[in-house]
């Protein structure tokens, strides 16, 4: 495989990124070549240095959703860095996957035990008013407590998933970083 080759193979297997971040990626990759063949390297050493184009595609993609759910935090960022992170190897899939559900699991039964607690009163005062005789005082006090509760547990489980977020996505780095070849101290 010679650099033209190998750029359109990657740039081939960037489709998915914006024009400008894939053109930025493949003029990175025009200068490495320029680089390498002034050092007297033959195109083919150059190549087979960089690796398949499939994989490299594969890591740039899986850095450039890690970074721009660093940028933004959204459910659809994380969820993409997940996927990209999961597409460097068939092991992601149960390394990253495997905690990544087990995590949003246990965050969604947080968020909705909290918010239950908080509209337990809503749900008194209209079964009171539905069942017009059936009003009991106690029932008014104990979805007040539980509104308290789940207002704790809310505030509870938003501070824990800022810091799952940010704890995931060091997971994923960390696993990127696994991924090329091992934690390299410089």
């Amino acid at each position: 495989m010679n650099k033209k080759e190998f750029l359109s193979d990657l740039e081939r297997h960037l489709r998915k990124l914006p024009k400008n971040e894939k053109e930025d990626i493949l003029q990175d990759y025009e200068e490495y070549f320029t680089i390498g063949v002034e050092e007297g390297k033959a195109e083919r050493q150059i190549v087979e240095s960089l690796g398949s184009p499939k994989q490299l595609s594969k890591e740039l993609l899986a850095n450039y959703h890690i970074e721009k759910m660093e940028a933004t935090s959204s459910t659809r960022n994380m969820l993409r860095a997940v996927w990209a992170v999961i597409g460097l190897g068939f092991v992601n899939l149960v390394i990253v996957l495997g905690p990544f559900l087990g995590l949003l699991a246990l965050l969604v039964a947080g968020w909705v035990a909290g918010i239950a607690g908080i509209v337990s009163p809503l749900l008194v005062f209209t079964s009171a008013i539905a069942n017009f005789g059936d009003f009991e005082w106690f029932e008014v006090f104990f979805s007040i407590t539980l509104c308290g509760i789940g207002l704790f547990i809310s505030i509870g489980i938003y501070y824990a998933t800022v810091s799952v977020k940010r704890g995931f996505l060091r997971y994923l780095k960390y696993n990127v970083s696994i991924v090329k070849g091992g934690n390299k101290h410089d």
